[in-house]
C-alpha cells in the first residue's frame, strides 16, 4: 500500500470538525424528522444547542463571536446535515447567508450587537426577498420603506421565508425609491419583536416539511435608520448580487451531499432486497443504473470542490456559482428519482429516507434562483 502524504493542519482541522458535525447531525437532527414535519418547524432549543457546541456562524470572525473558520467549515456542516437526511434546520440560511449580510454591510455597532447572538443561537436569522407577487424579479418588489426622521416605516408582505416562524431578525429587501428600479432597492434588518410585524401561516409544502417556511407581514413597522445595511440607500440589489454566489454554492453543496447519500442508501437497499432468488443489485439493470449515478455524483463532486476552492480564494464569479447550482440541482433530482425507482414500492413510502429526499430536493431547482434563471445568467456571460 503506497504511503499517504501527511495531512496539513488545515485538513486535520476539517476532519476533526466533520466528526463533530456528523455526531451532532446524527444525534440532534435525524431522530426528530417525523416530529418536526408534523409541527412544521424544528425545536427552538436546537439553535441554542448548536450554539453551545460551536456550530453556528462558523465563518464569522471570532471578534464578532463567530467560529473564525472559512466557508469550508460551513460546507462540512451542510454536507453532514444533508447526509443525515435533514431538510428542516435552516442553518444554511442563518449562518451561510444572513450572518454574512450582517458581516459585510451592517454598521460596526450592529455587527457587535447581532453577530454574537447569531453564533450563540440567541437570535435566529431569516432573509425576506420573495413576495406573493414577485419571485426572481427582485427589482420589482413592492414592500416599501419610507424615511421618517430617524426611522424607516415599512409596509408590505413576504412569502416562502425560511426560518420565518422562529426568526428573531430578518434581512428585508425593500423599496426605498419605488421609481428607481433596481437602484431603489435597499436592505434593512428588522427585529421581529418590533410592533407592526406579524407572522402569517407556516406553509404546507410538498417537501422540507419540517422547515418553518412562513408568510411575513409588515404594517407600519418602525425600524431605526441604523438598521439599514450599507452606507446609503439603494445598495440592496448590488448587495444581493454580491451574496447570491455563496447562497447558490451552498445549495450545490447540499445537492451533491444529498446525491451521494441517496446513492449509498440505494446500494445498501439493492444488496439487501431480493427478487427472483437473488439480490436486486445483481441484476444488470440495477448495476448499470448505479454505475451511471455514481459517475454523475463523482463528476458533480469534482466540480463542486473546484468551485469551493475558487470561493475560498475569492475567485468564484456569478457565472461559476450559477453553473454549480444548475448542474448539481438538476443532477440530484435525476439521480434521486432513479433511486426511488430502484427501491420499488418502498421508495414511495415516507418512512423510507429516499422518499423524503425525493420530495425535499425538488425545490432545489427553484429556490436561490430557478434553473431557468441560472441559464439566463450563464448565457449572459458567454
Amino acid at each position: 500500500m503506497p504511503l499517504q502524504p501527511p495531512k496539513s493542519a488545515w485538513a486535520r482541522d476539517l476532519d476533526d470538525f466533520r466528526e463533530l458535525a456528523r455526531t451532532f447531525c446524527q444525534k440532534e437532527l435525524a431522530p426528530h424528522a417525523e416530529r418536526w414535519a408534523e409541527q412544521k418547524q424544528v425545536d427552538r432549543e436546537l439553535w441554542n444547542k448548536a450554539g453551545e457546541v460551536g456550530l453556528l456562524a462558523l465563518s464569522i470572525p471570532e471578534e464578532y463571536g463567530g467560529g473564525g473558520g472559512t466557508f469550508a467549515h460551513e460546507a462540512v456542516l451542510f454536507e453532514e446535515q444533508a447526509r443525515a437526511g435533514d431538510g428542516a434546520w435552516g442553518v444554511t440560511v442563518h449562518s451561510g447567508i444572513v450572518a454574512h449580510y450582517l458581516l459585510h454591510y451592517a454598521s460596526e455597532e450592529k455587527k457587535r450587537e447581532w453577530l454574537p447572538k447569531f453564533a450563540s443561537g440567541e437570535m435566529v436569522g431569516a432573509i425576506g426577498m420573495t413576495e406573493p407577487g414577485t419571485g426572481s424579479d427582485l427589482q420589482n418588489i413592492k414592500t416599501r420603506a419610507v424615511r421618517d426622521g430617524d426611522h424607516y416605516v415599512i409596509n408590505g408582505a413576504k412569502t416562502f421565508i425560511t426560518n420565518g416562524a422562529l426568526a428573531d431578525l430578518i434581512v428585508l429587501a425593500v423599496k426605498t425609491d419605488p421609481e428607481a428600479g433596481a437602484a431603489g432597492v435597499s436592505l434593512i434588518a428588522v427585529e421581529t419583536d418590533t410592533p407592526g410585524f406579524r407572522r402569517g401561516r407556516v406553509l404546507n409544502k410538498v417537501g422540507l416539511k419540517g422547515q418553518d417556511t412562513a408568510e411575513l407581514f409588515f404594517d407600519d413597522v418602525r425600524v431605526p435608520v441604523a438598521n439599514l445595511l450599507g452606507e446609503k440607500e439603494g445598495q440592496g440589489f448590488i448587495q444581493m448580487m454580491q451574496q447570491l454566489p455563496q447562497e447558490r454554492l451552498i445549495i450545490a453543496v447540499t445537492a451533491v451531499a444529498g446525491m451521494e447519500a441517496a446513492i449509498d442508501q440505494t446500494i445498501a437497499y439493492t444488496k439487501d432486497r431480493t427478487a427472483f432468488g437473488r439480490p436486486i443489485f445483481n441484476f444488470q439493470n440495477t448495476k448499470f443504473k448505479l454505475a451511471e449515478m455514481a459517475t454523475e455524483a463523482a463528476v458533480a463532486r469534482a466540480f463542486l470542490d473546484q468551485c469551493i476552492e475558487r470561493h475560498l480564494n475569492g475567485e468564484l464569479d456569478v457565472m461559476g456559482a450559477a453553473m454549480a447550482k444548475l448542474w448539481s440541482t438538476e443532477r440530484v433530482n435525476k439521480v434521486i428519482d432513479e433511486c426511488v425507482q430502484l427501491h420499488g414500492g418502498y421508495g414511495y413510502m415516507m418512512e423510507y429516507p429516499i422518499a423524503r429526499a425525493w420530495t425535499d430536493v425538488r425545490i432545489s431547482r427553484i429556490f436561490g434562483g430557478t434553473s431557468e434563471i441560472m441559464k439566463e445568467i450563464i448565457s449572459r456571460n458567454l
